[in-house]
C-alpha cells in the first residue's frame, strides 16, 4: 500500500516538469455502483453474502501531463487512485491511461474521453485478507475552464470491470465474474501551466 502512494506521488511530482507543457491535478468525490451477476457467499463475498450489489463512495485523487496540442483537441497521459468503501469493504483502484479532451471553437466546455487500466485491490467486509487483480476502465466527461488555473468537472461517468476478491478465489464452489463499476464523480481540477 505505501509502495502505491509513493509511486503516485512520484509521478504527480514529476507532472509539472517541463515549462512549455501543462499538467494539473484533482481530488474530487467519487460515487460507484459496484455489481455482478452472480451473488457470493461465505467470508470472502466482496458485496456482501447473497449480494449482487452495493453503493461505495469515497475520493479519486489524480494528476495528468498534457503532452499532445491541436487546435481542436488535448491529448494527456492521466494517473488516478480511486479509494472507495461500501458495506466494510474496499476497492482501491490505481489507474493510468490517456486523456482527450475536445475544444470546441463556439463553446467553453471541453468534453473528453479517457481509457485506463491498471491494478484494482479489494477487501471483503469479513476478512482483512485482499487481493489485486487486472482493472480497466472507460471515462466520459465535461469540464468548464473557470480561469487559467482551475476547471469545474461539471460530471464524470466511468464504467469498467475488476475481478474482486470473492470465495470462488479462495477454493469456493461457484464461479464470480468479474464486477462492474459504473461510477460518478464531479469537482475541480487544478491547471499547473
Amino acid at each position: 500500500m505505501k509502495l502505491r502512494f509513493f509511486v503516485l506521488a512520484l509521478t504527480l511530482a514529476f507532472i509539472t516538469i517541463g515549462a512549455h507543457a501543462q499538467g494539473g491535478l484533482y481530488l474530487n468525490p467519487i460515487v460507484s455502483r459496484v455489481s455482478n451477476s452472480v451473488a457470493d457467499t461465505g467470508n470472502f463475498a466482496f458485496l456482501g453474502s447473497g449480494q449482487k450489489s452495493q453503493i461505495f463512495g469515497g475520493v479519486v485523487i489524480g494528476g495528468f501531463y498534457e503532452v499532445y496540442h491541436a487546435p481542436k483537441f488535448d491529448f494527456s497521459l492521466d494517473l488516478r487512485d480511486e479509494i472507495e468503501h461500501g458495506n466494510n469493504a474496499s476497492l482501491n483502484s490505481l489507474l493510468f491511461g490517456g486523456h482527450l479532451a475536445f475544444k470546441p471553437t463556439k463553446s467553453s466546455f471541453r468534453p473528453y474521453v479517457q481509457a485506463s487500466f491498471g491494478d484494482g485491490r479489494t477487501t471483503s467486509p469479513l476478512s482483512p485478507i485482499h487481493t489485486s487483480k487486472l482493472e480497466w476502465a472507460a471515462f466520459g466527461g465535461v469540464d468548464k475552464p473557470l480561469n487559467r488555473h482551475v476547471d469545474w468537472r461539471l460530471v464524470e461517468i466511468g464504467y469498467g470491470q475488476v475481478t474482486t476478491i470473492s470465495s470462488y478465489l479462495y477454493s469456493g464452489p461457484t464461479v464470480i465474474p468479474a464486477a462492474h463499476l459504473l461510477n460518478f464523480s464531479t469537482g475541480f481540477v487544478f491547471r499547473i501551466p
